[in-house]
């Protein structure tokens, strides 16, 4: 039997109906291969083990032949590739969790796949916003709200541009086509606030708002 728990929503995303004057311009979820790569860690911790395996396998050569120092260094590869097996099903799970949306009006984000969270960023109150492109047209949109707003790290993670604690920065993290979803809300940002101002910076998007 299929189960959806999130059949309360009355739109995809949303917690609630939206007003008859906001429509959804784009929705979309993190690409969960690159979640893991980028939020995860994935690679650096797989490289750890292999480290830890390349280590073992040296120190036993010096008491037994090449092929069973192999043998004793094995266990660490297969321990990182459980690690990472794991850390990647993680990823899955937020990815399938999350659902990104903009309208002409707002950036929403439903976030959490234990204790799920809704949050509503309408475009005059962001400050700004940097786009960081990867490969194969992939990336991160992240938005800058005002300093007196408050966002918890733990709570938004990995939804938040990496280190920026003490001001948190919500992000549309690891998307497809982000350079095009990066137009859309420089387009609506456009619409909604009176004087923006927009710059382009070698491999980022910066959309300053005026008040």
């Amino acid at each position: 039997m299929q189960h959806d728990d999130f059949k309360f929503e009355p739109i995809r995303g949303l917690p609630e109906a939206l007003p008859k004057d906001e429509v959804i311009l784009w929705q979309g979820r993190p690409m969960a291969r690159r979640l893991a790569v980028e939020a995860f860690k994935v690679k650096w911790i797989m490289g750890y083990f292999v480290a830890l395996a390349v280590w073992r396998t040296t120190v036993s050569t010096t008491e037994v032949p090449l092929g069973s120092a192999i043998l004793y260094g094995s266990p660490f590869i297969i321990l990182g590739l459980v690690v990472c097996a794991i850390l990647y099903g993680l990823a899955w799970v937020q990815s399938r969790a999350t659902v990104y949306t903009l309208t002409n009006k707002r950036v929403a984000m439903r976030i959490g796949a234990a204790l799920t969270m809704t949050l509503n960023l309408p475009y005059v109150e962001i400050e700004g916003a940097e786009l960081d492109k990867r490969r194969k047209g992939a990336g991160t949109l992240t938005f800058l709200l005002p300093a007196d707003t408050r966002l918890s790290y733990l709570m938004t993670w990995p939804h938040v541009r990496p280190g920026r604690i003490t001001r948190v920065q919500p992000a549309l993290r690891c998307i497809k086509d982000a350079e095009t979803v990066a137009g859309i809300f420089v387009e609506a940002a456009q619409t909604r606030l009176s004087q923006p101002t927009v710059a382009r910076t070698t491999g980022d998007l910066s959309v300053m708002a005026a008040e």
